[in-house]
């Protein structure tokens, strides 16, 4: 099982405060380099805090995730995400990186798709099919950052990545920036954005495995989810185009239910989760989608976003040791014309919000 993270702590930045910025957000993102890619350059890890003492640390190598320390309901702060505590272990294969996936998270079945025409082909990097951008997708470059002032003096910091035309077999070259923020409410917030100059896919989450035990598995916790239709997918996990409804079922949780009770009931061979579900929302404004929560800490956490799906993947390959849910599109959006579209066009900005709401109970 994968360890979460003790983290030292983490020297202040030495560099001058932009005059753009809020004095109060600034003094609340701390930074340092973090490691060296295997091309030389500089990794640099940003940490956030917030008056309340939350932390979340997030490194430009993926803009990854690498640990948020939140509270339980006597107040101690307990690392919640998988994540490694040295920039080489994520070098040496660290397989739970929280990193950003794109340019499109998920499937796409075949390794293909056509668009306007055209077709593309893309790394077989699943099998037959394609996920998560390719061989080195998003969570797999080093993305600039800076740091920027957030609402109501709050920590923040931007990312962002040009991906250019024809990397990893998309087309048009596609400006993504993901806008971290931690408030004084617990929440961290990702607002994400990308603009193109040629027509092509977009489908971004953060791939972030939360434990908010601490340690252990995540067959413990329990899950709410706001959805009673589930994206039908076959063995190969790419959907047949098929929604169903969840009631009767063990993909059901418009209940709250432990995440481990009906693993012995699930057909797929995987032992455990890893399925789609369909959200109503108006696309803007970030609503409630899932709850997660762990009894013997009191910690919940509460998923708010605008994407139309969220994904629930228990860590199958980790054993369970945290439980990813990825607010998307629908998996193989690019093949299936009735899911809710991915396709970017010139003159159009994407744009999505979700939030990880933390609390105690």
């Amino acid at each position: 099982m994968v360890a979460l993270a003790c983290w030292p702590g983490l020297a202040h930045s030495q560099s001058a405060n932009p005059p753009e910025l809020d004095p109060q957000a600034h003094q609340r993102v701390e930074q340092r380099e973090f490691g060296k890619t295997a091309e030389g350059a500089t990794v640099t890890l940003y940490t956030l805090r917030n008056s309340k003492g939350m932390v979340a640390s997030i490194m430009t190598s993926g803009a990854t995730i690498t640990r948020v320390l939140a509270p339980d309901r006597h107040g101690a702060l307990t690392n919640v995400v998988l994540g490694a505590d040295s920039f080489d272990a994520y070098k040496r294969g660290f397989n739970a990186p929280g990193a950003i996936m794109g340019r499109v998270a998920n499937r796409i079945s075949g390794a293909q798709f056509t668009l306007d025409g055209v077709e593309y082909k893309l790394a077989a990097n699943n099998g037959r099919h394609h996920i998560h951008g390719g061989r080195k997708g998003f969570g797999a470059v080093n993305w600039d950052a800076k740091v920027v002032s957030g609402a109501a003096g709050a920590a923040a910091v931007e990312f962002s990545y040009r991906a250019k035309d024809g990397e990893e077999g998309y087309p048009g070259n596609l400006l993504t920036k993901v806008t971290y923020t931690l408030t004084d409410d617990n929440e961290l917030r990702l607002d994400y954005e990308a603009t193109t100059d040629k027509a092509t896919p977009v489908n971004l989450t953060t791939h972030a495995y939360f434990n908010l035990a601490g340690a252990g598995d995540c067959l413990n916790h329990d899950l709410w989810i706001d959805s009673d239709r589930v994206v039908v997918a076959d063995a190969e996990l790419i959907p047949t185009g098929e929604i169903a409804p969840v009631k009767g079922t063990p993909l059901d949780f418009t209940t709250t239910t432990r995440i481990g009770a009906r693993f012995n009931q699930l057909k797929s061979k995987i032992n455990g989760y890893d399925n789609g579900y369909v959200l109503v929302n108006d696309g803007k404004t970030p609503k409630l989608a899932a709850r997660l929560s762990e009894p013997a800490s009191g910690r919940v956490m509460d998923v708010k976003t605008t994407q139309p799906g969220i994904q629930i993947y228990t860590g199958n390959h980790l054993n369970h040791g945290g439980v990813a849910l990825e607010t998307q599109h629908h998996p193989d959006s690019v093949h299936r014309p009735e899911f809710p579209t991915t396709i970017l066009r010139p003159g159009e900005t994407f744009k999505s919000t979700t939030i990880f709401a933390f609390s105690a109970k």
